[in-house]
């Protein structure tokens, strides 16, 4: 985003004390003016979520309730549904993703600060493109939001989930499309929103139907008609489900408990398999990615 400056002196006759005026050049657009623009911004997010240590603290607290909390006080009540699975263990994959959603909204929330206090305007008339701002303010709130689900990540052994290479990366893989697909969505809102305070209303009044209807807390079969609907289409549900079915295939549970748990998600009798959910999370980010600059591209 820096320019270079060139000096010139303008010498009036009439007015011989003339101040020197300055001539601002300003560097043609190209490639790696782009991507520096991008790693800046995204080196923003990051060192703003590195020197905020309560934050991270305090986005850890509602995942934790809902892991140990409720989790272990319905585990007797939901024990004979369970089939001898952990209740803490089924609705793990759905607190890894909680954890990500959570801190990518609140990530995409920076937009709406930075347009309170002026910072949104400097970068606006940087030289580069607004793209670049956008998919730079993306990639960090992704990148913030995955750290945040790898500390969730790190607990796996206090539910009953084995730390098997083959599930790491695999989580780790699902949570960085969710995080980038949750961040593109949270922007694409971000910028029509002016206050901060609206923001949080949206936020609220999007994420907690979106988490429960996505299946994190129970399984996706058997629904009523009208929730199942609701179900496919969350786009949150299309990460629980590879999230889960990943972490069941290393436990050793009976079929009883496999059928009635990891049933998955399925599209007019078939189950979808795991890389096409995949592809739906990458694809959905995708589009509200491209939407979101359209949005920034077209703001004052």
């Amino acid at each position: 985003m820096s320019t270079t400056q060139e000096e010139s002196r303008a010498v009036l006759a009439d007015d011989p004390g003339e101040l020197e005026v300055v001539r601002v050049h300003v560097p043609k657009r190209s490639v790696a003016s782009e991507l520096r623009a991008i790693k800046i911004v995204w080196r923003r997010e990051l060192t703003r979520f590195a020197s905020d240590r309560l934050r991270i603290v305090t986005q850890l607290v509602q995942p934790f309730l809902f892991l140990f909390v409720l989790g272990g006080g319905l585990q007797t009540l939901a024990s004979g549904g369970t089939h001898g699975v952990n209740l803490k263990t089924f609705i793990y994959p759905g607190i890894l993703c909680m954890s990500v959603m959570f801190t990518a909204m609140f990530s995409a929330a920076s937009i709406v600060w930075d347009r309170e206090f002026g910072f949104l305007r400097e970068m606006m008339v940087a030289p580069v493109r607004r793209s670049s701002i956008v998919l730079g303010k993306c990639l960090g709130g992704a990148t913030v939001a995955t750290c945040q689900g790898i500390i969730v990540l790190a607990i796996a052994g206090l539910v009953g989930v084995p730390y098997a290479p083959t599930l790491l990366l695999g989580v780790f893989g699902l949570e960085l499309l969710l995080a980038f697909t949750i961040t593109a969505f949270g922007i694409m809102v971000a910028i029509r929103i002016k206050q901060m305070q609206s923001f949080m209303g949206v936020m609220q009044m999007i994420i907690m139907p979106m988490y429960f209807i996505s299946g994190a807390m129970f399984p996706a079969s058997g629904l009523p008609g009208w929730l199942t609907v609701l179900n496919r289409l969350d786009p949150l549900a299309y990460a629980v489900d590879p999230m889960r079915r990943l972490v069941f295939s290393h436990l050793h549970i009976s079929a009883a408990a496999h059928h009635a748990l990891d049933s998955g998600i399925t599209w007019w009798g078939w189950r979808v398999p795991a890389l096409l959910e995949a592809g739906v999370v990458l694809g959905l980010g995708i589009i509200m990615l491209a939407v979101a600059i359209w949005e920034f591209s077209a703001v004052e």
